[in-house]
């Protein structure tokens, strides 16, 4: 099945970042998966990405998750527009943490720079900056504490809570976007 959109969920994979801020993205890959997916995640070695196939009404999809380091993103996604021959511009939608919005919030983008994310500068280096996105606001760091130690640490509970509110909201948003409602 061609999909009519690829949703990418950035992130880093492995066990020791599963519960990072920086992984907001997957846990909202994961989110679509259980709303839209059919069948199980698919590890494929030709897009270095697990993969989930699925549908949000009568449109195709493929959900991704990158299996490149988060700075490495646009290489996965990258060999999934081209093997299915996508405009990367109308044909992709990304997933991402975000520190400038408040946490717990979310905001989609239909194109943009990519600010302080190492994923999101990794995808405009391959598309530009013309590609949507749904960022989800993690909040940012406390004055003097270091952005990458704490993007790569875990959120507090309240935090945590706050996150999985805007993870919960993620497949109605999504869905919204592909049926033209945004």
């Amino acid at each position: 099945m061609k999909p009519s959109l690829v949703i990418i969920g950035l992130g880093n994979p492995g066990a020791s970042y599963e519960k990072t801020r920086h992984n907001t993205g997957f846990l909202a890959a994961d989110k679509l998966a259980e709303e839209f997916g059919e069948g199980d995640w698919q590890e494929k070695s030709k897009f270095t990405a697990s993969v989930m196939e699925g549908r949000i009404v009568t449109v195709p999809i493929l959900i991704a998750k990158p299996l490149t380091y988060m700075n490495r993103s646009g290489e996965s996604a990258k060999k999934i527009v081209d093997f299915y021959d996508l405009d990367s511009s109308t044909q992709v939608l990304i997933l991402c943490d975000d520190i400038d919005l408040e946490l717990g919030e979310t905001r989609l983008k239909k194109k943009g720079g990519p600010g302080t994310h190492n994923g999101l500068k990794s995808l405009v280096e391959v598309f530009g900056e013309e590609f949507p996105r749904l960022r989800i606001g993690i909040g940012c760091q406390s004055h003097g504490e270091d952005l990458a130690n704490w993007v790569l640490s875990g959120p507090s509970k309240e935090e945590a809570e706050k996150i999985k509110e805007a993870v919960d909201s993620v497949p109605e948003l999504v869905k919204e976007f592909v049926m033209g409602d945004s």
